[in-house]
């Protein structure tokens, strides 16, 4: 629809909204006006009770809280657009308080599976080439904590001259800093090495040109999808011995940053690392402080001791 176009548009030049972003507010708002139209209304002459009904019919579809929040911000983002633009008179979502946030910890990994998941890149593939971008991919991810869109389009440029931090580019454009562990180092280098021979090879025989990306692949973007990677991470899984069901590449996110504060890192670190806006994203990761801490008392104080 073209009030939607021209909202995505307008988030896309004004605040830099990614593709992924773009896509998230098309799906949306494509939804929201289907239910509109099922109702004989339009985006323009969409109340505030109407607004509601569709967050009521949302919730009787059984989508989760944070779907729900989620599609609640992207109307009020249009509505604020429609309402700056002088499209619309009001702001019909304004004052439409969302159903919050689910403030439970995401399902993470153990230290011990996230070992056996890296040990199962070693000798995942069908051949040495893929053997070594899936140790990459995976040691990468767990050493730094990306989001699977930043790590599939990395820049190969920003790899270059075994970095012991990467500069990335996350939501919002943002740059941010993350860090690289050995492992991390000594995959990405092997990989690099045998990458760059790929793509020397591929320009001499076939004249392809070089690609920017540091997992490149045939897809219409140049580099490894999202999509290639999420069933990637399930083969891993499944040759780890790990349920495939308990492994995405959120999750590898996740256990990045409760296996950092178990081990006694500070959570505002985290939440640079992991690039969050809010400091109030990265405390839904407190329950494992609180169990540390706990421990400690536990440990150490001379009143948890048992008397004999």
């Amino acid at each position: 629809m073209r009030e939607i176009e021209d909202f995505i548009t307008a988030q896309a030049a004004e605040r830099a909204a990614s593709e992924n972003t773009q896509a998230g507010y098309r799906r949306d708002l494509t939804d929201y006006a289907d239910y509109l139209s099922n109702n004989k209304e339009t985006l323009n002459s969409a109340t505030r009770a109407t607004i509601e009904g569709y967050l009521v019919h949302c919730e009787a579809q059984g989508f989760s809280t944070a779907t729900r929040a989620r599609r609640l911000s992207a109307i009020k983002s249009f509505y604020r657009f429609s309402f700056e633009e002088g499209f619309r008179a009001d702001h019909p979502a304004l004052q439409i308080r969302g159903p919050g946030r689910s403030k439970r910890l995401p399902k993470s990994l153990s230290q011990e599976d996230v070992g056996r998941l890296l040990d199962a890149a070693k000798i995942h593939g069908r051949n040495t080439s893929d053997r070594l971008r899936n140790t990459c991919l995976m040691e990468v991810l767990y050493a730094s904590g990306m989001r699977v869109s930043e790590l599939v389009g990395l820049p190969v440029a920003a790899t270059r001259g075994d970095p012991r931090m990467l500069l990335i580019r996350g939501k919002g454009n943002k740059e941010r800093m993350v860090p690289l562990s050995d492992p991390a180092r000594a995959a990405l280098a092997e990989w690099l090495e045998h990458r760059d021979k790929q793509q020397d090879l591929a320009l001499r025989e076939k004249g392809t040109p070089l690609s920017p990306f540091l997992f490149p692949s045939h897809s219409k973007q140049g580099h490894m999808t999202r999509t290639r990677f999420y069933l990637l991470i399930k083969e891993i899984a499944v040759t780890a011995g790990v349920a495939p069901d308990l492994v995405t590449p959120h999750r590898l996110r996740h256990a990045f940053a409760t296996h950092l504060l178990a081990n006694g890192a500070d959570l505002r670190v985290i939440q640079t690392l992991l690039g969050h806006a809010d400091l109030s994203s990265t405390e839904i990761y407190t329950h494992v402080l609180e169990e540390r801490l706990q421990a400690l008392v536990l440990d150490h104080h001379p009143l948890a001791k048992p008397k004999f």
